[in-house]
């Protein structure tokens, strides 16, 4: 009996509707990765660019700041002179002077708000001790009349000046970061990469500056 070979069976022919569909849904995931990558990376770009900013005028605080502490020497010696017996004035000063220096913030820990408070709070410690300064030279006018009493005051005036300037430049800057971080889709990518893009903290306002201060002799 011969033997009989038994064909294998012809695969169906892929429809061509059904084979167009699948390129149809590949080519939309494709499209969809496209979109989703360019999204992400115009998102990143733009974080990027206003993290930046907010260096950037962070470096501009740091120079007025320094430039006040700069003034600090030459303005306690020159007062000094007029009104010796005010050591505890002076002591003030140059101790807050001397925390201030040392309350370094580097750029890149600009997301720390705790570290951010403590720089605040020792440049406002200086702020408060040079005021109460101010105070006791208003007991000496004959040191008030002298030109490098007054060019040393009308220096760290200016500089006091464009301090109050430059923070509220970099609550600005700051203010534009978060608010486009906390934008939707943003802050779903900001998130990805964690401290990377954190919140930036804001300079906030002495407590009390809204009171003029009583000087009573």
């Amino acid at each position: 009996m011969a033997n009989e070979t038994t064909a294998a069976p012809t695969p169906a022919p892929v429809k061509p509707r059904m084979k167009f569909g699948l390129v149809g849904c590949l080519g939309v995931i494709v499209l969809l990765a496209v979109i989703l990558g360019l999204t992400a990376i115009g998102t990143y770009n733009s974080l990027n660019k206003l993290d930046q900013a907010v260096k950037s005028q962070w470096a501009q605080v740091e120079n007025v700041y320094q430039r006040r502490a700069d003034l600090v020497p030459n303005l306690v010696e020159t007062v000094k002179g007029a009104a010796a017996f005010e050591k505890d004035t002076f002591t003030a000063v140059t101790e807050a002077r001397a925390k201030a220096g040392q309350a370094k913030l580097d750029p890149s820990t600009l997301n720390d708000p705790a570290a951010f408070a403590k720089f605040q709070q020792a440049q406002d410690g200086l702020s408060s001790a040079l005021s109460r300064l101010m105070v006791v030279v208003e007991k000496y006018p004959e040191l008030k009349a002298t030109e490098n009493f007054k060019t040393l005051q009308s220096q760290l005036e200016g500089t006091e000046n464009r301090i109050t300037v430059e923070r509220q430049r970099f609550n600005e800057a700051a203010q534009a970061f978060n608010t486009k971080r906390m934008s939707f889709p943003t802050v779903l990518i900001a998130g990805f990469f964690g401290s990377r893009f954190a919140e930036k903290p804001y300079f906030k306002a002495v407590e009390g500056a809204e009171t003029a201060p009583k000087v009573k002799f």
